[in-house]
């Protein structure tokens, strides 16, 4: 690896600079060829590690367990699961979450932050009732097969990298907007909290950038605390006990679980995170990503794992530079958010408790600081070629409406609607006369 390492650094630095998704002389690099990160790994990790990559990696924890995580609760008790198999369910997508995010960082040396599939919860909460545990793990069993396949063969990357630069950008931007207004949203029900957050955020910029999100966090909470809004209590603690279900196979569950799983997985999903590593200056491996999610959601499902994969909300407060202004050290981000997934998951359900009596504003206004940096840099992207604002604009315009149609949700769509424009607008455009 390390041979690899010093062998590709000029390579790596050349296509941070030409952009996302491009080598520097602007073409389309092949799935197997070297991404910015590695160039790095000749450092060491001791070396690479930083506060304000840990803390990165901290916030999308506390993002995901604050948010995601609740519609799986919602899921687990609309399946009328016990506090076993609830607990068991928890601890395998935390520690999958954890593993991948590990490993995936240190191999690619990319910020690579991976998640449970939320749309995938949220299409549990109306069917998973419908059918019996042990066909639900099937069908789980039968989503990590299927993607881990997509991944392996390179089918998802080869078509992700058919999409126009400034199209993967104002779908980042589309992803990130309600994060943004959320902190401003935030003043209206919490203004101490969220007015702490914004104005500690602002004065660390000026003084302190690199810990504007640390002191912005400590700002809010000591915030909620003065206004009574924290909630935590902790009766007791205690470690997950993983419980293996044996799965069931039936053709209903196959098409009423693991089919729109896998879509909406693979599109809601797994596309939005390539795209929002490829937006921030980094070359994804598809098939090493999604192969790899896919293989350890196939392994953790018989203990109630639904999905693991590719994050993009989270993942943007770690690609983006409140994690470090240098690209090649924010791999450090993604490996402390498998940390703390390890850390968490280990306890199953009884630390989740800390996370959810956090104020929904401060959650909110934190996320939404950490993801300023990113959201400009999607901006950014959008409007840079002046051929593609306009399907950049339908881009951002459809994904941050946050429609949902099929089951699949709006980034996806946003891709859709936005390549649409792209070959409308350009491709098929007659020459002008001389």
């Amino acid at each position: 690896m390390s041979s690899q390492n010093s062998n590709t650094s000029t390579t790596a630095d050349s296509t941070t600079k030409a952009g996302p998704g491009t080598t520097a002389d602007g073409s389309t690099p092949a799935d197997d060829s070297p991404s910015p990160g590695p160039a790095s790994g000749r450092r060491g990790l001791r070396a690479d590690m930083s506060l304000s990559a840990v803390l990165a990696g901290f916030v999308a924890v506390v993002v995901s367990y604050s948010g995601p995580l609740v519609i799986v609760l919602a899921a687990a008790a609309a399946g009328h699961l016990d506090k076993a198999q609830t607990g068991s369910w928890v601890w395998a997508i935390s520690i999958g979450s954890g593993l991948t995010c590990i490993g995936l960082s240190l191999r690619t040396k990319m910020p690579v932050i991976t998640a449970w599939s939320t749309p995938g919860a949220a299409l549990l909460v109306t069917s998973l009732g419908a059918y019996s545990y042990a066909e639900a793990v099937g069908a789980f069993l039968v989503t990590g097969v299927v993607i881990t396949l997509v991944g392996l063969t390179g089918v998802f990357g080869r078509l992700m990298r058919q999409v126009p630069t400034a199209v993967v950008s104002a779908m980042l931007a589309g992803i990130l907007f309600s994060f943004g207004t959320g902190v401003f949203a935030s003043l209206k029900t919490a203004p101490w909290i969220a007015g702490a957050v914004l104005l500690i955020y602002l004065a660390g910029k000026r003084w302190l950038p690199r810990y504007a999100v640390l002191i912005a966090l400590a700002a809010g909470v000591a915030a909620a605390a003065a206004t009574s809004r924290l909630n935590i209590h902790l009766d007791h603690i205690e470690l997950a006990r993983p419980v293996l279900t044996t799965p069931a196979f039936s053709a209903a569950s196959l098409i009423g679980i693991a089919v729109p799983m896998i879509l909406a997985t693979l599109a809601s999903q797994n596309a939005p995170g390539m795209a929002v590593l490829s937006a921030s200056g980094y070359r994804p491996k598809d098939r090493l990503l999604i192969g790899s999610t896919g293989l350890v959601s196939t392994a953790l499902a018989p203990f109630g794992s639904h999905a693991i994969n590719l994050a993009a909300i989270t993942a943007a407060i770690c690609t983006g530079p409140e994690s470090h202004r240098d690209p090649k050290r924010r791999y450090i981000a993604g490996i402390a958010c498998g940390a703390f997934y390890l850390l968490i998951g280990a306890f199953g359900t009884t630390l989740v408790v800390f996370f959810a009596g956090l104020p929904k504003e401060l959650v909110a206004a934190i996320a939404g600081v950490a993801l300023f940096g990113a959201l400009a840099g999607g901006l950014s992207g959008a409007v840079k070629e002046e051929q593609d604002r306009e399907a950049a604009l339908i881009t951002f315009l459809a994904t941050a409406s946050g429609v949902t149609l099929f089951g699949i949700g709006s980034a996806f769509w946003g891709l859709v609607f936005g390549v649409a424009a792209h070959v409308v607008l350009t491709r098929w455009r007659r020459p002008r006369s001389a």
